[in-house]
C-alpha cells in the first residue's frame, strides 16, 4: 500500500466516523467563568477540559446554551456538552440537545460533582435521584426522568456538618487534592466511554469506589 493509499483511507475514515449521527451525550456539569475554575463545583467541566487537553477535542461551539464538541468515545459519535446557564440551569441545555439529536434519557451520560465521596472516588449509577445536585435536579426536571446515567465524582466531604453548602462546593481544592480530583476525572470520561461500549453494569464494577489519590494507582 502506497503512502498515497494510507492517506486516502485515512480520510475515507474520518468521512465515514464525521458522517455517523450524534447517538450519545456526555455532559460536564459546571458554572462558566473563571472565577469558579478549580472549584469543587466544577468537576464536570474539569472533566472534559482534561479529556481536551489530552486528544486535541474542542468543545467551542455555542449552541443549546451551552459549549459543544463532536467526537468520538466508546466507538460512539458523542456531543459533548458543557451548559453555560449555571449549575441550576444545567437542565435546559440537555433539554434542548437530547431534543434535537432525539436522544432518549438513556443515553445522556452526566459528569457531576459529588460531595458524599472522597475527593478522587468516583459512583457510576445507571439513574436514580438528583441527591442534592441541584443540576442533575434540573436536569431531571427538564428531561421529565431520572433514567439517565451518571457518574459521580467525589470532591470531598463538608469539614463539618454545619458548614456552609454553597461554600463547600464553591470553594478550591487544595494543592494536595489536586492529582486526586485530576486523576478522578480523567477517569470518569474513561467511565462514561465504557458506559457507552459496555453499559452501566461494566462501568459501575469497574470504577465505582476506586481511587488512585494514592502512588498513582
Amino acid at each position: 500500500m502506497s503512502v498515497f493509499d494510507i492517506f486516502k483511507k485515512l480520510d475515507e475514515e474520518k468521512a465515514a466516523k464525521a458522517a455517523q449521527p450524534i447517538e450519545w451525550l456526555v455532559v460536564g456539569l459546571g458554572n462558566p467563568g473563571s472565577k469558579y475554575d478549580n472549584t469543587r463545583h466544577n468537576a464536570g467541566f474539569r472533566a472534559l477540559e482534561g479529556y481536551c487537553a489530552r486528544t486535541g477535542l474542542k468543545i467551542d461551539k455555542m449552541k443549546f446554551k451551552a459549549l459543544v464538541g463532536e467526537g468520538m468515545l466508546g466507538g460512539r459519535r458523542v456531543l459533548f456538552v458543557k451548559p453555560q446557564t449555571f449549575m441550576n440551569l444545567s437542565g435546559e441545555a440537555v433539554r434542548d440537545a437530547a431534543a434535537f439529536y432525539k436522544i432518549p434519557p438513556e443515553r445522556v451520560i452526566v459528569l457531576s460533582d459529588d460531595v458524599s465521596l472522597d475527593v478522587g472516588t468516583l459512583r457510576v449509577r445507571p439513574k436514580g435521584s438528583a441527591g442534592g445536585q441541584n443540576g442533575l435536579k434540573n436536569i431531571i426536571y427538564h428531561l421529565g426522568s431520572e433514567e439517565f446515567p451518571r457518574v459521580k465524582i467525589g470532591v470531598g466531604k463538608k469539614p463539618h456538618p454545619d458548614y456552609d453548602l454553597a461554600a463547600w462546593v464553591l470553594g478550591k481544592f487544595t494543592a494536595e487534592e489536586q492529582k486526586a480530583i485530576d486523576r478522578a476525572c480523567e477517569d470518569a470520561v474513561s467511565a462514561a466511554a465504557c458506559i457507552i461500549a459496555e453499559g452501566c453494569a461494566a462501568a459501575a464494577q469497574k470504577f465505582n469506589g476506586k481511587c488512585r489519590m494514592e502512588n498513582g494507582k
